[in-house]
């Protein structure tokens, strides 16, 4: 027994015609959006990449002024530079600026540029700064 195929008729309306007709339509319409999706992930990247640059510039400033305030003051820039960039990649060290001043109160600054998507390529025109001070040890 077979059952007969019934077909949806809604005031004159052909169900399975407009269904036929309509095939491959949320293929155009997400081949359409594609672009959106794909600048928008770009976009959440780059806020991804400029968040971790502003995190790796405060680190370096804590660090650089942790061995800043433990140094000798001849020799306070030198261990203040290192410390900075120790812990730095390479495509955040190398267009990195680290400098320490003050006595009795020691500061340290550091300066990252923020790659444009990827790390070690081009960066966006505005530095990142970290800053970060210190009560110099006593002896």
């Amino acid at each position: 027994m077979t059952v007969p195929k019934v077909r949806l008729r809604d005031r004159g309306r052909d169900w399975d015609r407009d269904r036929d007709r309509d095939r491959g339509q949320v293929t155009i319409e997400f081949l359409g959006m594609t672009p959106t999706i794909i600048v928008t992930l770009v976009a959440l990247w780059q806020v991804v990449l400029v968040g971790y640059t502003f995190t790796l510039a405060g680190n370096a400033a804590d660090e650089a002024v942790r061995q800043a305030t433990a140094a000798e003051p001849g020799a306070r820039q030198g261990a203040c530079e290192a410390a900075g960039l120790k812990h730095l990649s390479d495509a955040w060290r190398s267009g990195a600026e680290v400098t320490c001043g003050g006595s009795g109160y020691v500061t340290a600054d550091v300066r990252l540029e923020v790659p444009i998507l990827f790390p070690g390529t081009l960066s966006v025109p505005f530095p990142v700064r970290g800053h970060a001070g210190a009560v110099e040890e006593a002896d």
